[in-house]
């Protein structure tokens, strides 16, 4: 199967699943969801398919979060629609019933801290800046990051960050620990 946004490849039982728009910071369009949902259906029909890498292409972005010039262009209706549909995606990776790592490489902000947020593990290079500053813009986290933040770090911890909008990271001087907890 091909995609238009995404790059996937097999090696053995380990599927990799990079975003590859890297001119765009990995930004998750319509286009990038519905490419990221066809190949998640693939990977759960496969058998062979043991476990998932999800990352960016580039280094500057693991997935900087959702493509703006497509979130200026809705309308209330279709905003709603758009933020259904990354939470149905981001659902079916976290219970896709295989393990899968976030190879979280530059930025993963937005949208992109929900993709690694749904992964089963998470994995920070010495790059990552991790982050949902939707809050600085007026907007709550769309994909289910309210509802998987606080799972993964606390509630008080997830209500520092989420109505902060505090972006932390490796090349901030700040450390990723407590913040991903499963951070190797």
């Amino acid at each position: 199967m091909s995609y238009e946004t995404l790059l996937v490849e097999r090696d053995g039982p380990v599927l990799s699943i990079t975003v590859n728009r890297p001119k765009a910071l990995n930004a998750l369009s319509a286009m990038v969801l519905g490419d990221l949902s066809r190949a998640l259906d693939a990977a759960a029909a496969d058998r062979e398919v043991r476990a998932l890498v999800v990352t960016g292409a580039g280094d500057r972005a693991f997935v900087a979060g959702a493509d703006i010039s497509e979130l200026a262009a809705l309308t209330p209706e279709t905003a709603r629609a758009f933020a259904l549909n990354g939470q149905r995606v981001f659902t079916t990776l976290e219970t896709l019933g295989k393990p899968s790592i976030a190879a979280i490489n530059g930025f993963a902000l937005g949208g992109g801290c929900e993709l690694a947020m749904a992964c089963t593990l998470r994995l920070a290079s010495e790059t990552a800046t991790l982050g949902q500053p939707e809050i600085d813009l007026g907007l709550l986290p769309g994909f289910g990051g309210t509802q998987r933040r606080p799972r993964l770090v606390g509630r008080s911890r997830a209500l520092d960050l989420l109505l902060s909008g505090r972006v932390i990271g490796n090349s901030l001087g700040h450390s990723l620990v407590g913040f991903l907890p499963n951070k190797c």
